[in-house]
């Protein structure tokens, strides 16, 4: 009974994880469309958001701690509550990027773009496809997804790779278009340190099926 019990918590706490990606999920897609619309009032309530993600990680972490204390779990048992804790860790920070890109949407303000926005929303459509997956991979204990996830990863580095370049040309060839320049280089940024958090998830779903933690995919750019 007492194992019963303990993977019913365990199960609770996945759906508390993949409730709380899912919020993750909203406010990266819904910080590059408030940036594409520049509406800065849709910037202010992803900002308010963030709150209820960092909430959701303090609750999911304190349910972890009571559960290790109550059920005094085996060594397996603790590597799927160490997974989780790790997860919700990087979940939390792809929220503040999130949150951070709401923020340069409300600083860019009503200027308009250098250059019409297709590397961005590409970017960040490829960063939460990655994301969306990495939580399917999760609850699947699907290792191999996981590998597949980290590879993705590159295209995410390479088109931030080509941002910067093209950001950079804006700004040597007319300075007056260094401010805007910069706060899309910010965007670009905050993207791809969220799918680099990705791939920190998928590399604990493969600690959590082989008990190994290692480096899958170590970017080439």
């Amino acid at each position: 009974m007492a194992r019963e019990s303990f993977q019913l918590h365990i199960k609770e706490l996945e759906q508390e994880l993949i409730i709380m990606g899912e919020m993750v999920v909203m406010a990266v897609n819904c910080s590059i469309e408030a940036l594409k619309s520049r509406n800065i009032s849709e910037a202010e309530k992803i900002i308010s958001g963030d709150l209820l993600i960092n909430k959701k990680r303090w609750d999911i972490e304190e349910k972890c701690i009571n559960l290790i204390a109550t059920q005094q779990p085996v060594a397996s048992d603790l590597r799927d509550i160490i997974a989780i804790l790790n997860i919700i860790t990087d979940l939390e920070r792809m929220g503040d990027h999130a949150e951070g890109i709401a923020r340069i949407v409300i600083m860019y303000g009503n200027e308009p773009f250098i250059k019409p926005l297709i590397d961005i929303p590409r970017m960040a459509e490829i960063t939460i496809e990655m994301l969306k997956k990495s939580l399917n991979a999760f609850i699947q204990r699907d290792e191999n997804s996981a590998i597949a996830i980290c590879k993705m990863d590159d295209n995410v580095d390479m088109l931030y790779e080509q941002i910067y370049r093209k950001l950079l040309t804006y700004m040597i060839e007319d300075p007056k278009t260094i401010t805007r320049a910069t706060y899309l280089l910010w965007v670009a940024h905050n993207l791809e340190r969220i799918a680099d958090r990705v791939t920190n998830i998928c590399e604990r779903i493969v600690f959590l099926v082989t008990g190994k933690m290692e480096r899958i995919n170590v970017s080439k750019y």
